[in-house]
């Protein structure tokens, strides 16, 4: 049986301004950006072609679901990217103004680091060491 993850659902308010914060800071493209015929958007976005997991944005439409846009997990990271290049990232994130909310943990296993993308869901980045 082989079983993969696909898509992580992210709720947002505005695709367009989703997109840049996550192309701009993560490097992000997009996989997949249709618009149906009864105006329902589809895009989604991931961080390298070698790979099918990505982001699902999902646009909030009622009451409920615009009042979990950025608190979808009361506080908990959203999801964990791996990276190997986790200074770059931190420079990047420096940069543009990206609030961290876990300072860099440096160990002898790994680096971490916890931010908040542009709606305020926490994301967790690591970059394993020695393997």
């Amino acid at each position: 049986m082989k079983t993969k993850l696909g898509r992580v659902v992210i709720l947002v308010k505005d695709y367009d301004e989703a997109f840049e914060f996550y192309e701009k800071n993560l490097g992000c493209k997009k996989f997949f950006d249709l618009t149906d015929d009864r105006g329902l958007r589809y895009l989604h976005v991931g961080f390298n072609s070698e790979s099918s997991a990505g982001i699902w944005f999902l646009k909030a439409q009622t009451d409920e679901e615009l009042e979990r846009v950025g608190n979808q997990t009361s506080g908990q990271p959203v999801f964990v990217l791996y990276t190997d290049s986790f200074d770059d990232h931190l420079e990047t994130f420096i940069n543009n103004e990206v609030k961290i909310v876990r300072e860099p943990e440096i160990t002898e296993e790994y680096m971490l680091l916890n931010f908040l993308d542009l709606y305020g869901n926490v994301i967790t980045l690591v970059q394993l060491l020695n393997n």
